[in-house]
């Protein structure tokens, strides 16, 4: 059970909400702290001007409402903003954009009543999740419109998906025999004031940038097995003498890796013995290729990346991002921007930035394979087969290929694409929710072309016939593909194949980093 609003949530609290289904729980101590700040705000705002409370939004804030149209004020809100468009975010992502919601608002500094604490508790621990339309936030207001779904949905309108259907919300509610949400002084601005949905979608960015990471390290480590690589690109010495903790942590990763491997090759060995080397041309290459020689610093720069990104998410998820702040302590209600999603835009690019890079080295890797002039080991594209008459893995390296170049193309960054809306009220925005959906993309592409480079080492593998020589990590990782994927010689349909790896790999982490 995670607690929600009495600690800080750490990635590890969210991994196991959203990867395991862990029930969350906010204690009654949560409820009384936000149902305080909620009675502050009721009487500090009768005889005050108060942003969203006693005022139009936006750019009408400078229109009056009075005592009697505040709860419709609220409600106009929600309606008038639930104007999604596209495809609906994945359940994981919404649950995750509840998450941060939820954590934000128990804070207490936004004077909303307790219920909904309750009415989110009961939607995450039965998995209810909101219809939220992939298109609507700017993320500068926070994610308004993405948002004004989630909300709809808390006072029993629109739609939820519920046992994996999209069902009616007020029927979810009868079935759960549960209250929906009623709006009082300023839930409906709470709500969808905020950076919920660009911080919800990032946490599982993260998390899968962080799975692919994983397997790029692993399939780096495989290949340079197979070719029975020098063991000084990833030594201690070398990689020490840079000052980068990225670098060294891959290295050190790739070292570990390989520590019981029956393949990887001392230079001392081989090239630093006066009677072994009496040749005029190598046969080996006397350094590899970039893509297997400076593995520690293509990766150690992903690492740094995503280290900083989960700090600023779970900065993010633990702060409060809407407007106004209501600050009880203080006697007083501060006007501000905390739904700004710069820090979110910003990271969600550097994070798609990397992963394209990862996907980039993946594909670099699986032509070095697919090359027989390149490598010198493998037949063409690693046909098992009958050269001429059998292709091998010629036709899956046109799919690793096309959607590298589309995460190239989705990796620009969102982060400087402001355009100004709102009647100008809004005029530099961050547009960060855009910028975790593009990242999104650019995550799940990345596993669709290490499935096919993976596919590809496995089948190198069994040409060389080294499986019994690879370390352990390595041999396991061969053993479950090969589970998957059945040695083949003769040519037969691949999608399905890719997909099944595609998915292991989706859900499965090659290793714990």
């Amino acid at each position: 059970m995670v607690k929600i609003g009495t600690q800080p949530l750490s990635i590890n609290d969210l991994e196991r909400i959203l990867f395991t289904n862990e029930s969350i729980e906010t204690k009654q101590s949560v409820l009384d702290k936000v149902e305080s700040s909620y009675n502050f705000l009721l009487d500090f705002s009768n005889d005050k001007v108060i942003y969203g409370v006693n005022t139009g939004f936006g750019p009408m804030a400078q229109y009056k409402i009075s005592d009697n149209d505040r709860k419709s004020l609220q409600y106009n809100l929600i309606r008038s903003h639930s104007a999604g468009a596209g495809n609906p975010i994945p359940a994981m992502y919404a649950k995750s954009a509840m998450i941060a919601r939820l954590n934000s608002v128990c804070q207490g500094f936004s004077g909303i009543n307790s219920q909904v604490i309750s009415v989110l508790t009961a939607f995450v621990n039965n998995n209810v999740t909101p219809y939220i339309p992939e298109h609507g936030g700017v993320g500068a207001s926070g994610d308004l419109v993405q948002l004004s779904h989630l909300a709809l949905n808390l006072i029993g309108e629109g739609e939820v998906f519920y046992n994996g259907e999209k069902r009616d919300a007020a029927d979810v509610f009868k079935i759960l025999n549960i209250e929906p949400v009623e709006l009082h002084i300023r839930e409906g601005l709470s709500l969808i004031n905020g950076t919920s949905v660009m911080t919800g979608i990032g946490i599982v960015n993260l998390l899968y940038a962080k799975r692919a990471l994983s397997w790029s390290i692993l399939a780096s480590t495989m290949i340079i097995e197979m070719v029975e690589s020098f063991d000084d690109h990833f030594s201690e010495q070398l990689n020490g003498v840079k000052h980068h903790p990225g670098q060294q942590k891959i290295a050190k990763i790739m070292r570990n890796l390989v520590s019981d491997s029956k393949l990887i090759r001392n230079r001392a060995d081989v090239l630093y013995d006066k009677e072994k080397i009496d040749v005029s041309v190598f046969e080996d290459k006397v350094q590899e290729y970039y893509s297997l020689r400076c593995v520690p610093q293509i990766l150690g720069p992903v690492v740094d990346t995503l280290d900083n990104a989960e700090k600023v998410l779970i900065d993010e998820i633990n702060s409060v991002s809407d407007n106004p702040i209501v600050h009880k302590e203080d006697n007083f209600v501060y006007h501000g921007g905390n739904f700004h999603g710069d820090y979110i835009s910003l990271e969600m690019d550097k994070l798609k930035i990397v992963t394209t890079k990862m996907t980039m080295l993946a594909e670099r890797q699986l032509n070095y394979l697919l090359n027989n002039k390149l490598n010198g080991k493998l037949p063409p594209f690693v046909n098992l087969g009958t050269l001429g008459l059998n292709l091998g893995m010629q036709g899956c390296q046109f799919t690793a290929t096309s959607t590298t170049a589309e995460s190239q193309t989705l990796s620009n960054p969102m982060y400087v694409h402001s355009i100004p809306n709102n009647n100008d009220n809004q005029d530099i925005v961050s547009m960060g929710t855009n910028s975790a959906l593009l990242a999104k993309k650019v995550v799940d592409n990345s596993f669709q072309v290490m499935a096919i480079q993976l596919m590809t080492i496995i089948q190198a593998v069994d040409y060389l016939g080294v499986a019994d020589k690879l370390s352990t990590t390595s041999k396991e990782a061969y053993h479950k593909l090969r589970e998957l994927v059945p040695v083949f010689s003769a040519d037969h349909i691949k999608y399905k194949e890719i997909e099944s790896v595609r998915a292991f790999i989706n859900n499965n982490n090659a290793f714990n980093l």
